[in-house]
């Protein structure tokens, strides 16, 4: 089977918060977070397996501490943890005040991708190799985060069967 190191699908991404970005708490909005979060995890999956990838899952964002107009806002992702076709990219939030330098984690999140051949079917992905303490602690990890996933998609699915698709105007 193929390998990656889990460095290879490293990835990072800085902003500025900018007014037009934040809430009426004046803090980042959450949806905007998200939208980085998930585009940087997307690439990192495709990084990895070098296929066209979607988004199967984000399985957790955890928000940690507001995001200022006066931070900007680092995002670094890596794939963690690989199944058949599937693979886990973990999201790491940073912010840095830009007039003090002071750092926090801001939040995190996990995603799950698939990769996808030419005609839209699941495809074989490398497993990923850790190196750093960080790398192999999340990849120990996965297994649990895995069973929750599926144990979650079941739930949810079956939720799925008791809701109703007319709209309240039909």
């Amino acid at each position: 089977m193929e390998q990656q190191y889990a460095k290879q699908s490293r990835c990072y991404k800085t902003s500025r918060v900018f007014p037009t970005d934040v809430n009426n708490h004046d803090t980042l909005f959450g949806g905007k977070l998200m939208a980085y979060i998930d585009d940087i995890a997307s690439i990192s999956a495709s990084k990895h397996c070098r296929e066209n990838v979607v988004t199967a899952s984000t399985d957790s964002v955890d928000f940690l501490s507001p995001v200022r107009q006066t931070e900007s806002v680092c995002l670094e992702s890596f794939v963690t943890w690989t199944g058949k076709s599937s693979m886990e990219v973990f999201v790491k939030v940073i912010t840095e005040d830009l007039i003090t330098g002071e750092r926090k984690i801001a939040a995190t999140a996990f995603l799950t991708f698939v990769a996808l051949d030419d005609d839209q079917r699941p495809v074989a992905v490398p497993q990923v190799v850790p190196e750093t303490e960080e790398e192999k602690r999340l990849h120990e990890t996965a297994k649990h985060r895995a069973e929750m996933r599926r144990i979650r998609r079941e739930q949810s699915k079956a939720f799925a069967d008791y809701l109703i698709t007319d709209f309240p105007w039909e």
